[in-house]
C-alpha cells in the first residue's frame, strides 16, 4: 500500500534543505522528509498534496492585451510633454497644432510596439519541452498520471527517451544515463545511481544521485522520489528568471535620464516665457499657446521614431554579417559593450572532441593503439560517447578480418567496457576506459617491441605519461588488450584480468582556427573578453594557452562561493577566466561587472545560460542553441563566432553614433532657438515666431534629420565603446546653443535696425535663417573632425539636407506662405543669409575645437 499521510503534514518541499543538500542526506531521510516510502503515495494522498503543493507547472508570463501593451509605450517621459501639449493645443482650439502633435506620437509609438510585439514568452517553450505524462506508482501501482499532476513524495519509473518529469533523487538504477546538456552545458550525458555524495568534494554538475526536470535518459532504467517541483525545480527557477522584469538596460537608462534632462529644462523654460509674456499684457491664450510650442520645439519628438528607424538600419546591416537582431533597442547596448562573457565551448573551441594523440608507453604514435581502440568503440553496442564518437571519426580502418563474439559492457564502477574479437582464429579482449580503472587489471605491458611485465616503474611511468596530458587539458583514455586461450559462450569482468597494457588515447575540443584573430578584433574595439565555463580549469587553461589568450586571473566556483558580493566585485575586476561554475554563479559575476558600470554582453547556447542572458545589458545567442537560450537572445549569431560578433559590435557602435548625433545636434539646436524665442520675446513688441511657425520649422527640422540614420560615423568613434553620457550632451548643448543664439540675436538685430522689418518680414527672416543654419550646421556638428569637410556625410544626409533648406527657402514663395503669415523678404536678405551662414561655421569650427580637446579625447580621425 501507497503510504498516507495527513493532509495538514504535508511537506512539499523540506524548508531546511538546499537542493544540494538533497544529494547528501541518505535516501531513508529523503523518504522521511517528504513522508513517503519506496511504494510511493496513494491517490488520495497525491491528491491532497497536489491541493497543498500546487499543480507540477513552471511559472508563466501574464499576457497583457494589445491595447495594454499599446499604451505602456506612451511611458516615456518625452512623448509625455508631447501629449501635454497636444492637450492644451485641443483645449486652446489649435486643432492644427494637436494633430501634427498627436500623429508624430502615434507613429513613434507604432514602430516600437511593432518591433516588440514579434517577441514571444521564453517560459511556454520551457513548458514545453516537458512530455504530458509519467509513470509513477500510486496505490502500489505503476499508473500513467499527467506531468502537472505529480507531486513531491511521488515515486516515478524512468527509461530511455522518458523527459524528467521533476527534480528527483535516484532509488535504484540500472545502466541509467541522463543528457543534461541542457542545463548544465555538459555535452556528455552522465550516469545517475543511488547513493550519497559528499558536497565539500563533489561539483554541482556531477551530482550522480540527483535528477532534474527537463532532461532525458539516454538509455537505462530507473526509479527515483521526487523531490522538487514546478516553479521550485531547477527548471522553474530559471523560467521565474526569465518572466520577472529584466533589469534596466545601460541605453534605457541613458535614455531614461535625457528624457528627465529635457523634461526639465523644457519646464524652465516654457514657465519663464509664460510669465514674462503675460506680465507684458500680451493676451493669455496667445502666450499659453506660444509656450506650448515652445514645448514642443524643445522636445526631439522624433527621437522615438528617429531610433526605430536607426536601429532597423542598424539591423538590416547587422544581418548581412551574419548577426539577426530581436530586439532592436539591444543594438544600443551591443556597440556600448565592454565586456563580453562567453562559455568557451563552441566560441574558442570548435565544440566537437577530436582524436588528438593515440601514443604507446614510449610516448610515441602507435598504430595498434588506434586500430584497438578503434575496434572498442566500434563493436560495443552500449552508449556511444563523443569520445567514441572521435575516434571512429578520427579515421576509416580497415576492420574486414575481426568479428566480434562478446562485450563486456560499460559501467560507472569498472569504468570500462571491453569485447571480445576473433582475428583469423585468434581470440582477442579489448578493453578501453579510465587509466587507473584500465592500469588496475592489467599485468603485462607492451614497451620497447616487447610485451614484458608491468613492474611498478613501468606503472608509474603510465601515471605520469596520464597526468601529464591530463594537467594539459586532454581528455584521456587507456586501452589494453588479452589474447584469449581458450573460446567461450559468454564472457564476464572475471576475464578483465592478465591484460596487456597497450597505450592511451588523448581528446581535445581544439581550438577555432579563427578564434586568436577574434580575440585580436576584440581587444582592439576596447572590448574585454572574460571566460566563464563549467568545464574543469586544467582545459580551460590548455584553451588559453593554445589561443595566447592572457590569463590575468582565474577563479573557480567553490572559491565564489565563499565570496560576499563585495569581495566578488573585486575579483571580477582583475580575474578573467572562471571554471567549474554553475549557472548562479554565472549569474552572480554578470551582476557584479555591471554593478562596477560596466555594459556586460553574455554569450549563451543552454537552458542554463538563460538566466544569465536576462541579467546581461546584451544578450546574444546562436542560431544552434536550444530554443528557450534563443528566446532569452537579444540577438542571435548565425555562426557561434567572436569575429561575426566583433563585426555586429561595430555597426551597434555606428547606429549608436548617428542616434547621439541626432540627440546631440537637436539638443544643441532647439535648444538655442528656444533660447532665442525666449530672449526677444522679452524686447519685441510681438512674437519673434508664431506657434504655427516655430512647429513647422520643428517639423521641417525633424525631417531633415531622418537621414542621419544613413551617415557615415568616423573611424576614431568605433574604436571604444560608447556610453549614455548625460553631462557630455548637456555640456555640449549649453556650449554650442548660445552660439546658435548668438546668431539669432544677431539676426534680431538686423532685421529690426537695418532692414527696418515689421512682424511678418522679422518672423519670415528668423523662420529661414534659424532653418537653414540649424539644418546646415549638422555638417559641422556630426563629427569632432576639423575642418567638418574631411569627414564626408552620406549622400543621403547631404541630399536630405539640402532638399529641407530649399523648400525653407521657397516657402515665403509659395501658396502655403500666407497660411503661415509668411511674406517675401527683400534680395538684400538672402546676402545677409549667406554671409551669417559663413561667419556661423567658422565659429562653430573653432568652438568645435575648443570644446573637444576640454571635454573630449582630442580631434578625432576621419
Amino acid at each position: 500500500m501507497g503510504i498516507r499521510v495527513d493532509p495538514e503534514e504535508v511537506v512539499c518541499v523540506p524548508p531546511s534543505l538546499k537542493t544540494e543538500e538533497l544529494a547528501a542526506l541518505p535516501i531513508e531521510e529523503i523518504f522521511s522528509q517528504l513522508r513517503t516510502a519506496p511504494s510511493g503515495l496513494t491517490f488520495a494522498e497525491a491528491e491532497s498534496r497536489l491541493q497543498v503543493c500546487g499543480r507540477n507547472e513552471i511559472v508563466r508570463t501574464k499576457k497583457r492585451s494589445a491595447v495594454i501593451e499599446f499604451l505602456l509605450h506612451l511611458k516615456s517621459p518625452l512623448l509625455m510633454i508631447l501629449l501635454f501639449a497636444a492637450l492644451v493645443s485641443g483645449i486652446l482650439g489649435e486643432l492644427t497644432n494637436t494633430g501634427i502633435i498627436l500623429s508624430i506620437v502615434f507613429l513613434s509609438v507604432a514602430l516600437d510596439y511593432y518591433q516588440e510585439s514579434k517577441a514571444e514568452s521564453a517560459a511556454q517553450l520551457l513548458k514545453e519541452k516537458v512530455t504530458t505524462t509519467a509513470t509513477v506508482m500510486r496505490d502500489s501501482k505503476k499508473q500513467e498520471v499527467s506531468i502537472a499532476e505529480i507531486v513531491p513524495g511521488d515515486v516515478i519509473y524512468l527509461s530511455a527517451g522518458d523527459i524528467i518529469p521533476a527534480d528527483a533523487r535516484v532509488i535504484t538504477a540500472k545502466d541509467l544515463f541522463v543528457n543534461q546538456s541542457a542545463l548544465t552545458g555538459e555535452s556528455i550525458p552522465v550516469e545517475k545511481m543511488p547513493g550519497q555524495v559528499s558536497l565539500t568534494t563533489t561539483p554541482t554538475g556531477e551530482w550522480s544521485n540527483l535528477l532534474f526536470m527537463g532532461t532525458s535518459v539516454v538509455s537505462g532504467t530507473g526509479t527515483a522520489v521526487v523531490v522538487r517541483t514546478g516553479a521550485s525545480t531547477e527548471f522553474g527557477k530559471i523560467a521565474k528568471k526569465l518572466v520577472a522584469k529584466a533589469p534596466e538596460t545601460d541605453f534605457e537608462r541613458g535614455l531614461r535620464s535625457f528624457g528627465y534632462m529635457i523634461m526639465q529644462i523644457t519646464f524652465v523654460l516654457v514657465i519663464f516665457v509664460f510669465f514674462i509674456n503675460a506680465l507684458f499684457k500680451r493676451d493669455i491664450l496667445e502666450s499659453l499657446l506660444f509656450s506650448v510650442a515652445l514645448a514642443v520645439g524643445l522636445t526631439p519628438e522624433l527621437l522615438p521614431m528617429i531610433l526605430s528607424v536607426n536601429l532597423s538600419n542598424g539591423a538590416l546591416a547587422m544581418s548581412k554579417h551574419g548577426v539577426i537582431v530581436k530586439r532592436l533597442s539591444s543594438i544600443q547596448n551591443f556597440g556600448t559593450m565592454d565586456v563580453l562573457c562567453t562559455d568557451k565551448t563552441g566560441t574558442l573551441t570548435e565544440n566537437k572532441i577530436k582524436l588528438v594523440l593515440h601514443v604507446n608507453l614510449e610516448d610515441g604514435e602507435d598504430e595498434r593503439v588506434l586500430l584497438f581502440s578503434y575496434l572498442n568503440s566500434y563493436f560495443q553496442t552500449g552508449l556511444k560517447s563523443p569520445l567514441d564518437e572521435a575516434i571512429l571519426a578520427y579515421r576509416d580502418l580497415d576492420i574486414g578480418r575481426y568479428s566480434k563474439i562478446d562485450e563486456i559492457p560499460f559501467d560507472f564502477m569498472r569504468r570500462r567496457v571491453s569485447v571480445v574479437m576473433d582475428y583469423e582464429d585468434q581470440g582477442l579482449l579489448i578493453t578501453k576506459g579510465a587509466p587507473e580503472a584500465v592500469l588496475a587489471i592489467c599485468s603485462y605491458c607492451e614497451y620497447e617491441d616487447r610485451t614484458i611485465d608491468l613492474t611498478p616503474e613501468l606503472a608509474a611511468m603510465v601515471e605520469t605519461q596520464y597526468r601529464r596530458l591530463s594537467a594539459e587539458g586532454f581528455r584521456v583514455l587507456a586501452v589494453a588488450y588479452r589474447k584469449l586461450k581458450e573460446r567461450k559462450p559468454s564472457y564476464s569482468i572475471s576475464d578483465e584480468v592478465g591484460m596487456v597494457f597497450l597505450g592511451l588515447v588523448a581528446f581535445l575540443d581544439p581550438p577555432k582556427e579563427s578564434a586568436r584573430d577574434s580575440l585580436k578584433l576584440l581587444k582592439s574595439a576596447g572590448i574585454e573578453l572574460k571566460i566563464l565555463t563549467g568545464d574543469n580549469e586544467l582545459v580551460t587553461k590548455k584553451v588559453c594557452d593554445d589561443l595566447e589568450f592572457e590569463i590575468k586571473g582565474l577563479v573557480l566556483g567553490s572559491e565564489i562561493s565563499e565570496l560576499h558580493d563585495d569581495a566578488l566585485s573585486r575579483v571580477v575586476e582583475e580575474a578573467n577566466v572562471f571554471a567549474r561554475l554553475t549557472p548562479g554563479q554565472k549569474d552572480r559575476i554578470i551582476v557584479a561587472l555591471r554593478q562596477n558600470g560596466h555594459v556586460v554582453g553574455f554569450l549563451g547556447d543552454g537552458i542554463n545560460d538563460a538566466p544569465s542572458m536576462r541579467t546581461a545589458d546584451v544578450a546574444i545567442s546562436v542560431d544552434n542553441a536550444v530554443d528557450v537560450a534563443k528566446e532569452a537572445a537579444d540577438i542571435v549569431l548565425l555562426r557561434k563566432s567572436l569575429t561575426v560578433l566583433e563585426k555586429g559590435v561595430i555597426e551597434g557602435r555606428k547606429a549608436f553614433g548617428n542616434t547621439m548625433k541626432y540627440i546631440m545636434m537637436n539638443a544643441s539646436s532647439n535648444f538655442g532657438n528656444m533660447f532665442s524665442v525666449a530672449g526677444a520675446s522679452l524686447f519685441l513688441p510681438f512674437l519673434p515666431m508664431l506657434p504655427t511657425q516655430i512647429l513647422l520649422n520643428n517639423l521641417l527640422y525633424d525631417f531633415s534629420q531622418f537621414t542621419i540614420t544613413t551617415d557615415h560615423v568616423d573611424r576614431d568613434y568605433l574604436d571604444k565603446p560608447k556610453r549614455w553620457d548625460i553631462s557630455f550632451i548637456k555640456k555640449f548643448m549649453l556650449v554650442f546653443g548660445p552660439v546658435s543664439s548668438l546668431f539669432d540675436f544677431i539676426t534680431f538685430f538686423i532685421m529690426l535696425y537695418v532692414f527696418k522689418a515689421v512682424e511678418p518680414l522679422f518672423q519670415t527672416a528668423w523662420f529661414t535663417v534659424s532653418l537653414c543654419t540649424q539644418v546646415l550646421v549638422v555638417f559641422a556638428i556630426r563629427t569632432s573632425v576639423v575642418p567638418f569637410f574631411r569627414s564626408r556625410p552620406s549622400k543621403t544626409l547631404a541630399a536630405g539636407s539640402l532638399a529641407i533648406v530649399a523648400v525653407g527657402l521657397l516657402i515665403p514663395f509659395l501658396p502655403i506662405g500666407p497660411l503661415f503669415n509668411f511674406t517675401q523678404p527683400p534680395l538684400g536678405f538672402y546676402v545677409f543669409l549667406a554671409l551669417i551662414l559663413g561667419a556661423y561655421f567658422l565659429l562653430t569650427e573653432s568652438v568645435k575645437a575648443w570644446f573637444y580637446r576640454r571635454y573630449h579625447l582630442g580631434i578625432a580621425r576621419e
